[in-house]
């Protein structure tokens, strides 16, 4: 019912006799911010109830939802004080509405109850998950080494016209990323020494410094990590967007491997390209050591070149090179894990992205302490 000039809601309620309360409803229940509570009457009817509640709605103008809360506020009142509630007095599409919403009644254990479940149920639960996470790398890996053991025969499906555009996306097109981060790192790490080698007088071996960490555990390290950022999320997002658009069953139809196929080229790219891109890093790193020791150490750049060529020797340099190829493998597999295992909406994809970049990160520094173990105890 629409009026030129609305009028403001009002809810009252009057006694006819001892056995019947009838609430009065007027004026337009539109405006949410004024609308009348039902307080007063569930205050009248806890204090003296009576044997049946109705209602008086010749003045009520226009309604909407809000107006069908507080009727059935006052219906499950009247249910649990066992009192007559009668709705023919009310508008007709108001009363259908009422009947409508009452027709199935809710089942007493139909709600969800929310359990807060134990600490050992907790610690039960992450077990099971890293169980089955550790076991499906574990196939995935396998898979994997099948699939190699496969191309050195000749009989793994696969292109090397794929496994060539992946090695120039997370090649040469990585460069730039990789030159700028390790030229920083070197920046830092010649620093780093600067300061503390210069109080006991020792600055010249700032190149030492750089050279070591940068060839063993910087270049390498750091590579990985911004391969996992940049080609492992790339990797997850590829498969996982195939797997959404059911490409990767597609492949299985028609009989194609999908590791064989997709993750195959990804890796291999991964292995040759690392090795390459770790030596690269470890020049950009020490040209970054190089400019500090020069400008601020009074290092003649002869004298600088002379100690980090004397400082690296060639067990370091490979073993630089091995981790770095390790990461890469790393990278490879976890991007291409995670993208198979995506779910099959546009939210899984990013998800699948950001548990491939937490995971390679995770195993990178995980398997260097492991490397920094094994070296210190074989003394190398």
């Amino acid at each position: 019912m629409n009026h030129l000039e609305k009028s403001p809601p009002r809810l009252g309620f009057r006694r006819e006799g001892s056995e019947v309360l009838v609430v009065e409803i007027a004026g337009d229940w539109l405006e949410r911010s004024a609308l009348p509570e039902v307080a007063p009457v569930e205050k009248e009817l806890a204090g003296n109830a009576p044997r049946a509640v109705e209602f008086e709605a010749a003045g009520l103008g226009g309604w909407d939802s809000a107006l069908l809360v507080r009727i059935l506020a006052l219906h499950e009142l009247c249910d649990k004080a066992n009192i007559e509630f009668r709705a023919a007095t009310l508008p007709a599409g108001l009363a259908k509405l009422i009947a409508l919403s009452q027709a199935v009644p809710e089942k007493k254990d139909a709600a969800r109850r929310v359990e807060t479940p134990s600490f050992l149920e907790r610690v039960g639960e992450s077990g099971l998950e890293a169980w089955t996470g550790g076991k499906a790398m574990l196939g995935f890996m396998g898979e994997n080494v099948l699939a190699l053991l496969k191309m050195a025969r000749g009989k793994a499906q696969f292109r090397w016209t794929d496994m060539l555009q992946v090695m120039q996306e997370c090649g040469p097109r990585a460069l730039g990323i990789v030159a700028l981060i390790n030229f920083l790192i070197g920046l830092i790490l010649a620093f780093v020494g600067a300061t503390e080698l210069t109080k006991f007088g020792a600055a010249i071996y700032t190149a030492d410094l750089v050279a070591v960490a940068a060839v063993r555990e910087m270049g390498c390290i750091m590579t990985g990590i911004i391969l996992c950022g940049r080609t492992g999320a790339a990797f997850a997002a590829q498969l996982g967007t195939m797997k959404v658009n059911q490409e990767i069953e597609a492949f299985q139809t028609f009989g194609i491997s999908p590791v064989e196929f997709l993750v195959l080229p990804r890796m291999l790219a991964l292995i040759l390209m690392m090795p390459l891109l770790c030596i690269f890093a470890d020049l950009i790193a020490i040209a970054g050591g190089f400019l500090v020791s020069t400008l601020m150490l009074d290092i003649s750049p002869v004298l600088y070149l002379d100690r980090t060529v004397a400082s690296i020797n060639l067990s370091g340099f490979l073993l630089g090179i091995f981790k770095g190829s390790f990461f890469g493998v790393i990278v490879a597999l976890t991007g291409c894990l995670r993208g198979m295992q995506c779910g099959t909406n546009a939210a899984a994809v990013g998800l699948a992205t950001t548990s491939a970049v937490v995971t390679g990160i995770t195993w990178i520094i995980a398997s260097d302490g492991i490397f920094a173990v094994i070296c210190s105890a074989l003394h190398i």
